[in-house]
């Protein structure tokens, strides 16, 4: 399959305690979504939901939470250790507060946790998608779809590179021959 660019607006709508559909977030025209297929930028079925419709056509579809972004599992909230969030011996307040959102890392791969607790000497933080648990229902029309250009889809994968092949004699990227990949 080729990659797509699509570009669309949508409403993302969750349901209440009631079942009821309330809006959760937008991508206005003015503002749109914009990725490019068959790189994982996009959830699976959001993806296939959009793929073969044209500019101008309106979709609404849903996706239940397991394949969104799973189930809440209540060990995914954890406390930790309040002495990791010093900095010059002072706790980082400015940036480790309720609600914020800040990057964790176990040494191999970097996450991101929601901030839900903080005590005299622990800090607790939910590890799970802020949508986990939820159904996603999609309502929006396609702006643009149309096959995604080479240099596109090589500023997506390889954002550092920005698809110059290696010429630009800027020294910020080492490409491999002609085939604008990075190797860093």
């Amino acid at each position: 399959m080729d990659n797509k660019f699509i570009s669309l607006s949508y409403d993302l709508m969750l349901k209440d305690e009631n079942g009821k559909l309330y809006k959760y977030e937008s991508a206005p025209k003015e503002r749109p979504f914009q990725f490019i297929t068959g790189i994982g930028y996009a959830l699976d079925l959001f993806e296939s939901n959009v793929i073969g419709l044209v500019p101008g056509e309106k979709f609404e579809f849903s996706i239940p939470s397991d394949q969104a972004y799973g189930q809440y599992e209540k060990e995914n909230v954890i406390e930790l250790d309040k002495g990791i969030f010093l900095v010059d011996g002072k706790f980082d307040s400015q940036h480790v507060k309720l609600g914020a959102v800040i990057p964790l890392s176990d040494g191999s791969q970097t996450f991101n946790a929601t901030v839900t607790a903080i005590s005299d000497d622990k800090v607790t933080v939910d590890l799970n998608h802020p949508l986990a648990g939820e159904d996603l229902t999609f309502r929006g029309t396609v702006l643009e779809s149309r096959p995604a250009t080479q240099e596109e889809i090589d500023a997506i994968l390889h954002p550092k590179c920005s698809g110059c092949g290696g010429h630009c004699g800027q020294g910020d990227c080492s490409c491999q021959g002609d085939c604008g990949s990075c190797s860093k």
